[in-house]
């Protein structure tokens, strides 16, 4: 009861429409609900999600949940992050200027 007098009082707002919620933990384990209640007010930067949790494995949970991890990499737990490989550096150096580039355009010019 105060959870929802609270979000009276910030004006949150239902969001209908929502299937699921995923928590991503920092061990790995995902916090998922189902068909949850969610509220939120965007003036507050606050969202509520109520509902029956399940903590799962995200191995249980692959390949389904692949779509919300594309471009996240960056917000995911250090232990569930990509390896990046290793690029090997190339010799980028850029050639010296031989010749005088605008001299060379005024004298087409003529």
């Amino acid at each position: 009861k105060k959870l929802q007098l609270t979000l009276r009082k910030l004006q949150a707002n239902n969001i209908t429409g929502i299937e699921e919620v995923n928590i991503f933990r920092e061990d790995g384990s995902v916090i998922h609900f189902t068909n949850p209640k969610v509220q939120a007010t965007v003036q507050a930067n606050t969202f509520a999600i109520s509902g029956n949790p399940e903590t799962k494995q995200i191995s249980e949970m692959l390949p389904g949940i692949l779509h919300q991890l594309v471009g996240l990499s960056s917000g995911l737990p250090k232990t569930m992050k990509p390896q990046e490989e290793a690029i090997p550096e190339e010799d980028d150096e850029v050639p010296a200027l031989v010749e005088d580039f605008d001299e060379a355009s005024k004298n087409e010019a003529v």
